[in-house]
């Protein structure tokens, strides 16, 4: 039977770990989509993405909240990007938990950003966003610093804290259909 601990298979994790050691590029891997704007009011939302994980697909779709010149009728890419943001961190703050050996008993997470959407609006140059919390709710009997310790790891780890405070080449392009 695998080990597993917070939810996390920690065998799976010291296979690609030992995979790793012998070949780095196992570790590099490329997450894209291919999404399409809707341009038909009826449908009631601006953008639908398939999103492919492992074992299958699925269909999101998003809307700009009405002030934004959507109908608010689904998450808002904003929402998608802090959801992302939080469950990233979780998981990299739950991994490393396991790893360490500390068993977790309660882990929830609350994540919020300040978008200001002067800039975007073309309103005023200010800053897009002005700040991201992330406050993680943990019970365990480990203690104040090992949980203190496993927090920093995460900060570390995490590929969306590293995304976020490291700059990071952006390359936009556009092709056009004739």
């Amino acid at each position: 039977m695998a080990k597993v601990l917070n939810n996390v298979n920690l065998d799976r994790l010291a296979k690609t770990i030992a995979t790793a050691k012998n070949d780095k590029s196992a570790l590099r891997k490329k997450i894209g989509l291919h999404g399409m704007w809707i341009l038909d009011e009826s449908a009631g939302y601006q953008f639908r993405t398939e999103m492919s994980y492992e074992t299958g697909k699925q269909t999101i779709e998003i809307d700009s909240p009405s002030f934004l010149g959507g109908n608010g009728n689904r998450p808002g890419p904003m929402a998608y990007c802090v959801t992302g943001m939080a469950s990233c961190f979780v998981s990299t703050f739950a991994s490393v938990a396991a790893v360490q050996g500390v068993k977790l008993e309660k882990l929830e997470v609350e994540a919020e950003c300040i978008v200001n959407f002067s800039k975007t609006l073309d309103v005023a140059d200010e800053p897009i966003v002005e700040g991201i919390k992330i406050r993680l709710i943990v019970e365990s009997e480990a203690n104040e610093a090992t949980l203190r310790k496993i927090l920093e790891m995460a900060e570390e780890r995490c590929p969306a804290i590293y995304t976020m405070s490291h700059l990071i080449p952006v390359i936009t392009e556009i092709e056009r259909n004739k």
